[in-house]
């Protein structure tokens, strides 16, 4: 008897050294994935990152081309705005020459 459970106690022994390996085996290769899913997160943000700069960049430079371009048409708006009241202004004066001559004349 006293064999038998020495033998049963040795067998249940070496059989948790054994789950205690594959225990140990397994949480090893669970850290080995994070640590592996890490290093993929973080190339991950990196080129979100990068991503996000370029798209930064770009929107900039269709600001400052619009920009560009409203003060373009800002300029080409006065221009012509100026070149309206310039003419204007030559026919009022025009009429008031004519208006001047028509008084004298009368006078």
């Amino acid at each position: 008897m006293r064999i038998s459970v020495l033998a049963t106690v040795a067998i249940a022994g070496l059989t948790l050294v054994a789950c205690s390996r594959s225990a140990k085996d397994e949480a090893a290769a669970a850290g080995n994935n994070a640590a592996d899913a890490a290093d993929h997160a973080g190339e991950a943000t990196k080129d979100a990152a990068k991503d996000a700069g370029r798209a930064t960049e770009n929107a900039a430079s269709k600001v400052d081309a619009a920009a560009g371009a409203a003060a373009a048409d800002t300029s080409r708006a006065a221009n012509h705005a100026a070149a309206t009241t310039r003419d204007a202004a030559g026919a009022v004066g025009r009429k008031a020459s004519a208006a001047e001559d028509a008084a004298e004349k009368t006078h």
